[in-house]
């Protein structure tokens, strides 16, 4: 998830999975904790919370109730952290479900052949 390649080339394996928000909540959330400003963040929060969290989202994440509760309490007063207990489930469903089928992946074959980086902490 470091790699800004390898990032691009997993996450266009996601999208043929059908799970690219895991990625792009991952992102948010990412992008969320590098902001100072409250009132940024205030509005960066809500709207993860509308793409990602929300039951109503086409793209909503997979979480436990447990994380969504935390959640739910943390958006009365949102702060660059509000999401961390979601982001590690989401960083652990992808590790463990999506990565490893990359790896099988057609699409990860051909990025070999290219001669990218063969690291498998890249992606």
């Amino acid at each position: 998830m470091h790699s800004p390649a390898g990032r691009s080339v997993f996450r266009a394996f996601l999208r043929t999975e059908y799970s690219e928000e895991n990625m792009l909540f991952w992102l948010a959330c990412e992008e969320l904790k590098a902001e100072a400003n409250q009132h940024v963040v205030d509005e960066k929060a809500r709207l993860i919370y509308e793409d990602y969290v929300s039951i109503l989202s086409p793209k909503e994440v997979s979480l436990d109730s447990r994380v969504r509760e935390g959640i739910n309490r943390k958006m009365q007063e949102p702060s660059a952290h509000t999401f961390d207990d979601a982001q590690l489930q989401i960083y652990t469903l992808m590790h463990r479900d999506s990565y490893p089928r990359f790896l099988s992946s057609p699409t990860y074959r051909a990025l070999l052949l290219r001669g990218a980086p063969q690291s498998s902490s890249e992606a």
